[in-house]
């Protein structure tokens, strides 16, 4: 996938149990963490691919809601 169709893509992350983590990691030569984010049970977060985000690592329990379908982290 080219990295102009990856940015500006959306995912809907919804937590299924407290405590779920969001971890953004940057692109470039070292993949880095740059953001984290913690969740409650049916609080939902909006996250963008960006030039700056290329990978977003989720620890928990939750529904991810892509344009490529759903999945559910455990």
């Amino acid at each position: 996938m080219a990295l102009e169709s990856a940015e500006g893509d959306y995912v809907t992350i919804k937590a299924l149990e407290d405590g779920v983590t969001i971890i953004g990691l940057t692109r470039g030569r070292q993949t880095k963490f740059h953001h984290t984010e913690k969740l409650d049970k049916g609080e939902i977060m909006i996250a963008q691919f960006t030039e700056n985000t290329s990978a977003m690592k989720i620890r928990g329990k939750a529904k991810i809601l892509t344009k490529h379908g759903d999945i559910e982290s455990e």
